[in-house]
């Protein structure tokens, strides 16, 4: 066994290596201007089946996991999950599944595997401040009741706790609430009236970034302070953390061991933000598995409260163009119409163990796309597995269709 230094200090090692690598890696594909022979020419011919039936397998008996997966494969294979399992766990840690209004097949995913999850955001709300000791709730004309009835039929233990955000706060709003107990007291009288209202079993809460570094102190007492008040009416609070170790250093990121272990038996859940580790201008893998490792073990070295981190997972994908420093997210459909027209041969990196693919534009020159695969989403929940952590998904109406077998 490691002492926690010893396993702050691997973690450390391993994020100084994977930093090294992906660099290397990052540079040889913009320096590159050749693509693999499946481009352009090879793409605009034969149309590519889709299977639109559920199978009696699920897709580790169907032989889908694997490291050399063909495009072909994941335009046939995609919508047919198992309809004979999707009320099975194959995952026993609490899983988190978020869900936005302005990608509706999340909702559905909700409803047809309800069993898989224990925990539905919907990203449905906001908190304003109007004055003193004044709170307004938007973005309740998105809550959709006849919805939350059906997942909660659909399986008897799910909860639903919508996400708020801090929405126009001002860094003075913020110092006024921190500066009154009363502020305080009201802003979690209001959070738990609402919660009782409209029948959510709780709330997830973004706010840790709106304030940088600053202020830590004051934003974990007024956490603790909402923690308690939504514990003491039996309701859940799930906090949105970013990565303990910023993407693309091995230096800390805005929430560390220090914060966490101040919040740990207050909050409920924490939503670990492992993803979103390349950017346009430093474009790469999405969710390195090394690094996701290290953002735990850097969190929690001694293991104590690893059940209340939800490793995230994303279930999107990222399209970065070598014009421009330029990219965007791409979602499963966009994904599949990519790989229809394209076929390219898709590649896997065994470091960072994400599967990804090259493809170049008319006049828009050469792309790389990273998109989550079954087995790069295996590998993380076998990780969680390992490390004893839930997961959270982000989001449900962005992944294939049999993602979902492996939950």
């Amino acid at each position: 066994m490691f002492s926690g230094q010893e396993k702050l200090h691997m973690g450390k090692n391993t994020m100084r290596l994977l930093c090294t690598s992906l660099s290397l890696i990052m540079i040889c594909w913009l320096a590159e201007g050749t693509l693999s022979k499946t481009d352009a020419k090879k793409g605009a011919t034969k149309k590519l089946k889709e299977k639109m039936l559920h199978s009696d397998k699920n897709v580790q008996d169907r032989g889908l996991v694997v490291v050399d997966p063909k495009a072909k494969d994941i335009i046939l294979e995609h919508r047919s999950y198992c309809s004979k399992k999707m009320k099975e766990r194959h995952f026993s840690g609490d899983v988190l599944g978020y869900i936005t209004p302005w990608n509706s097949h999340g909702y559905d995913i909700a409803k047809i595997f309800g069993n898989k999850f224990t925990l539905i955001s919907p990203v449905w709300l906001q908190v304003k401040r109007r004055g003193k000791e004044r709170f307004q709730f938007t973005g309740l004309h998105d809550a959709d009741k006849g919805w939350m009835k059906g997942v909660r039929k659909t399986s008897k233990n799910i909860k639903i706790v919508p996400r708020i955000l801090f929405d126009g706060w001002t860094y003075q709003d913020f110092e006024s609430v921190f500066g009154s107990e009363d502020e305080i007291e009201e802003l979690s009288k209001n959070v738990v009236l609402l919660a009782k209202n409209e029948n959510f079993d709780g709330f997830v809460v973004e706010v840790w970034s709106q304030l940088g570094n600053q202020k830590q102190t004051e934003l974990i007492h007024l956490l603790i302070h909402l923690s308690e008040a939504l514990r003491e009416a039996q309701l859940k609070l799930i906090l949105v953390i970013p990565p303990a170790v910023a993407a693309g250093t091995n230096q800390p990121g805005m929430f560390t061991k220090k914060e966490f272990d101040q919040l740990a038996s207050a909050i409920d859940s924490f939503s670990l933000m492992t993803y979103d580790y390349s950017t346009p201008q430093r474009p790469g893998p999405n969710s390195p598995l090394p690094w996701v490792r290290a953002c735990v073990q850097v969190l929690d070295p001694d293991s104590k409260w690893r059940n209340k981190i939800l490793l995230g997972l994303n279930f999107y994908g990222m399209d970065y163009s070598a014009l421009g420093a330029s990219g965007e997210p791409i979602l499963g459909s966009r994904y599949i119409e990519t790989l229809k027209e394209h076929k390219p041969k898709i590649v896997w990196d065994e470091q960072i163990a994400e599967h990804y693919f090259e493809y170049k534009r008319n006049k828009g020159g050469k792309h790389a796309v990273f998109y989550p695969t079954l087995k790069s989403i295996q590998l993380r929940l076998e990780l969680a597995k390992e490390l004893g952590t839930g997961i959270s998904i982000w989001e449900l109406g962005q992944g294939l269709d049999y993602f979902y077998d492996l939950l």
